[in-house]
Parts: C-alpha cells; structure tokens; sequence
C-alpha cells in the first residue's frame, strides 16, 4: 500500500518527535537493545534500519513498516517510548504533551494505542512547564553539518525537497532551542509551525519552489497572521527568495507584524557561523525600526 502525503507528513512529524527518545544506534559499553537499531532487530525489522543521518533513518523505519509491515507499526512505537522513557528519564524526561502529540499523528496513520491513551500513565508524566528550561550557554553547534544537509536538499527529488526542507528547519530551530511546534491546521488554514524567540511567537510558512516569492503569498501569509491574535507575529522562508517587484508592492502602505528568511540568508548564517537566533534578531530589529522586512543577513552581518 503506498503512502499518501498526508501519511508521508504524519510520519516524518513522529520521526522528529521520537527523535530524543532513544540513540540511532547503542555505545559499544552500553545495552545494545536500548537504541532505535536495537528496537528494530528486536521486532525483525533491521531490514529497514538504513543507518547514516539519525532523523531520516527514523523516517525510513518508520514509514517503511507503515507501508510494508503494518501489523508491526504500533509495537514499533510502544517498544520506541517503553525503551525511551528509561532513556530520558535523567536528563530529558518524556512529557505528557510529547505522549499527547504522538497520539493524535498516530490517528491520522489510522490507528490508535490503548497504552498510550491510559490516563494513569499520562499522568505520571511530567508536564512540559514542570521541566527546569534549558541554560546551555555553551552548546557547540556543528554548523559545517547544518550546511551540508541544507546543500544536499537542492539535489533531491522535487517529489520529497520540500518535505526535507521542513525537516532541515525543524532541526535548525531545535538546534537553536527555539521550540518549533510541527505543522497545524486552523479552520483549513494550513500554517508550516510556530516557534518562540524572547517569549514572542512566530508562525511559520516555509516554501521550496524554483522562483523567487511574490507580492501574493506575502500578502496571503500575513493575511493569517492579522487574523490572529495582535500579538502574533510571522517569518515566511522562501527558499528562492522574494522578487524585487513583490517586496515593493508588499512593503508599500502597509503595517505587518513578518520578516523573511530565504536560501541566502540560511546559507549565511550557516557558513558565517552566526547564531541564527542573533540573525532574527538583527533582522526583526531592522524591520522594526525602517519597515524594511526582507534585510539581508549578508548586509546585516557585513
């Protein structure tokens, strides 16, 4: 049975939720069944064990079972969480909102873990405020990693580029411990995620396409975030850029509460090694005190 995107979308959001749960595959010293490759030889699946990048490695097991040994799919995530709640428990506990998450994807895959819905055990999961916050000042980067698996994105089927694309953005505001929350949908609206930076929200609308943005998915992206909360603001990430007409007309008149980020920009933080919560900033910065939106990090780091 092939995948649809909806199922294909569901997949990658558990593969990045389950990401922290467990290691790709175990230290030598340590129990070898306590990682994603020990689950998937437990339940005979190491046929779909990939190996390489841990989140498309996720993936792939993931949807590779979805499709092809679907009988196993749900013990697949029990033994994941079983094994990761163990694992987490000292360092990064499982929340009942990640548990809640993961229920509602695993519904739109059509299924439905008992287990997983027992109160009792929800509720002896930590709440996500009841979680000391992270003050990691010294958190080491690997921007030379960051940058290759954005350039390798552009080589990969158009089918599945914008897919990766989204996944690469997720990583990189988790990199940058910005709180991303997956895609979501609103009154049909389909919004690409959220993240936090100084306590503001930002919704996100990501694009991969070949030219540059114009005047009307700018003015259809703010259109959503106006009819939200006065509070709401918005960052629209065009791969391609923006068109120089488009920014013109966008930029005329009007009030907005969004900046941008393309190709470019992410190129430039990535391979100058700025800290892209300081490039939001500069850039949000800038779009406040002159209107202007679409900065570049180029110019602003000059």
């Amino acid at each position: 049975m092939s995948l649809t995107p909806k199922h294909v979308k569901a997949i990658n959001d558990i593969a990045e939720l389950l990401y922290d749960f467990l290691p790709n595959k175990p230290h030598p010293r340590a129990n070898q069944a306590v990682s994603f490759q020990g689950v998937a030889n437990e339940l005979g699946l190491l046929k779909f064990f990939i190996g390489g990048s841990k989140l498309p490695t996720i993936s792939t097991l993931l949807s590779s079972t979805y499709e092809f040994e679907r009988g196993k799919f749900c013990k697949l995530i029990i033994t994941i969480v079983n094994k990761g709640i163990t694992y987490k428990a000292k360092k990064n506990p499982m929340t009942k909102n990640e548990i809640a998450k993961l229920n509602e994807l695993i519904l739109i895959l059509g299924f439905k873990i008992p287990e997983l819905w027992d109160n009792s055990f929800l509720n002896s999961l930590v709440k996500d405020k009841d979680i000391e916050p992270k003050n990691d000042k010294n958190k080491q980067i690997d921007y030379d990693v960051l940058l290759n698996e954005f350039l390798l994105i552009q080589n990969l089927d158009p089918n599945v580029r914008g897919f990766a694309f989204e996944r690469f953005l997720n990583k990189l505001f988790c990199e940058f411990e910005l709180t991303p929350r997956p895609s979501f949908r609103l009154s049909g609206e389909q919004i690409d995620g959220s993240l936090e930076l100084d306590s503001e929200y930002y919704l996100i609308e990501a694009k991969w396409k070949k030219q540059p943005l114009g005047n009307s998915d700018m003015l259809t992206f703010n259109g959503k975030i106006m009819g939200k909360s006065s509070w709401t603001r918005g960052i629209i990430i065009s791969y391609s850029g923006f068109s120089k007409e488009g920014l013109e007309a966008f930029g005329r008149g009007r009030a907005t509460n969004l900046i941008t980020l393309d190709g470019q920009d992410i190129y430039a933080l990535l391979h100058k090694k700025i800290s892209l919560v300081d490039g939001l900033k500069k850039k949000i910065r800038w779009a406040a005190e002159t209107g202007e939106v679409a900065k570049s990090i180029f110019e602003l780091f000059a």
